[in-house]
């Protein structure tokens, strides 16, 4: 027995002892028997263990992003690309036109400026005068020699298909957008920069009877023709190829049957 302590010397604890304890983990004994090194190696390789896992989870975590976001990004961007549009003629935007492929248009005209007998007349004639882009462009990169034409009275009574026409000439600069002294002037076209761009047309056909715009819209198979849409206020637009045989077929009727 210790002289000064009731309890065993072997038993006393001393500074070494207090300070390892307070680095062991919690719950872990100390007592005499047991080697203080060994002890001290076991509790640092729990604590570098638990440093150890405590860096590879953020790993971990990132890589299963990175694998789950890697592939399902992608898929998303591949469900998300753009189809092309079906209706790309009736938007205006170009097409590649095929070997030998003859296109279907309608083009308006008011038949006080000129109308389908007046075409009769003259037999081809300068489609100028148009002064919106997207019917400049149908003409400037769209239309080709051949292509078929359903002359369209607009502003009429009644207002209607009255004939067909053909492309006769490629489009051409509009040479009415450089003349002072035409309605159609633009200041701003150039002989370098011209602007505005026209097709020749040649008559075909001056119907018997117009094809009204009310006509029209009561025959089946014309539910997706482009005249016919609310608001479309394009002067030229293009038709399929079956509105293009309806109308044709519609022409050829009397007006009783």
């Amino acid at each position: 027995m210790c002289v000064h302590h009731s309890r065993p010397r072997c038993l006393k604890k001393g500074r070494a002892e207090r300070s390892l304890e307070r680095r062991l983990p919690r719950g872990y004994l100390t007592f005499p028997h047991i080697d203080s090194t060994a002890a001290m190696s076991n509790a640092k390789k729990k604590s570098s263990k638990k440093k150890t896992s405590a860096a590879k989870a953020p790993t971990a975590a990132a890589n299963k992003k990175k694998s789950t976001s890697g592939p399902a990004t992608a898929s998303k961007k591949k469900s998300t690309k753009k189809k092309p549009s079906t209706a790309a003629a009736s938007t205006g935007s170009a097409t590649t036109r095929r070997k030998g492929e003859t296109r279907y248009w309608l083009m308006k005209s008011e038949p006080g400026a000129y109308s389908i007998t007046d075409l009769e007349r003259d037999g081809r004639e300068e489609w100028d005068g148009v002064r919106n882009y997207q019917a400049r462009n149908f003409m400037r990169d769209e239309m080709a020699v051949g292509d078929e034409v359903l002359f369209y009275h607009s502003n009429a009574t009644p207002s209607g298909v009255a004939g067909r026409a053909r492309i006769s000439r490629e489009a051409a600069p509009d040479v009415t957008a450089l003349d002072p002294e035409s309605k159609y002037f633009d200041p701003k076209a150039t002989n370098e920069e011209p602007r505005w761009y026209c097709v020749q047309v040649e008559h075909v056909e001056t119907f018997a009877h117009t094809i009204s715009l009310a006509q029209l819209k009561e025959t089946k198979g014309l539910e997706e023709m482009a005249v016919l849409k609310r608001g479309q206020r394009l002067s030229i637009m293009p038709v399929t190829k079956q509105e293009y045989e309806i109308v044709r077929r519609l022409a050829a009727k009397t007006p009783a049957e």
